[in-house]
């Protein structure tokens, strides 16, 4: 088993549409790690068919078993994180070893205040 950490610059987890969000992975391994990519995506989650969308991914070249590496992502301007009562939006960076699968996933939210909205109005028949 591997131990994979992403940490945001001053551990930040909230961001503005538009803004950098950057920071570094560490991974330490008893064996070559082999390929291993850290995914900026959301998805959403709630009733019906899920959708994924990776946004950019970065690939990290020559892995060591212990290592540690700086990532930097601009944050497209949409869609904002939200939750709702049927469906949410939710965004999230994952380190992903390609090889063994093993996997670590930091959720931020990416807002015009820096807060998840709060989808709580009911829609009229």
């Amino acid at each position: 088993m591997s131990e994979l950490e992403i940490r945001t610059r001053n551990d930040r987890t909230s961001f503005l549409p538009g803004e950098e969000l950057a920071g570094e992975v560490t991974w330490q391994t008893g064996s070559d790690p082999g390929p291993i990519e850290l995914r900026l995506f959301w998805h959403t989650t709630g009733k019906g068919t899920q959708d994924v969308e990776l946004v950019e991914k970065i690939s990290f070249s020559t892995p060591l078993r212990n290592d540690r590496r700086e990532f930097r992502f601009v944050l497209p301007n949409s869609p904002y994180s939200f939750s709702g009562k049927l469906i949410s939006i939710v965004w999230a960076l994952e380190l992903v070893m390609l090889n063994s699968g093993d996997t670590e996933r930091l959720e931020v939210v990416v807002s015009p205040d820096r807060s998840e909205i709060a989808v709580t109005a009911d829609i009229a028949s």
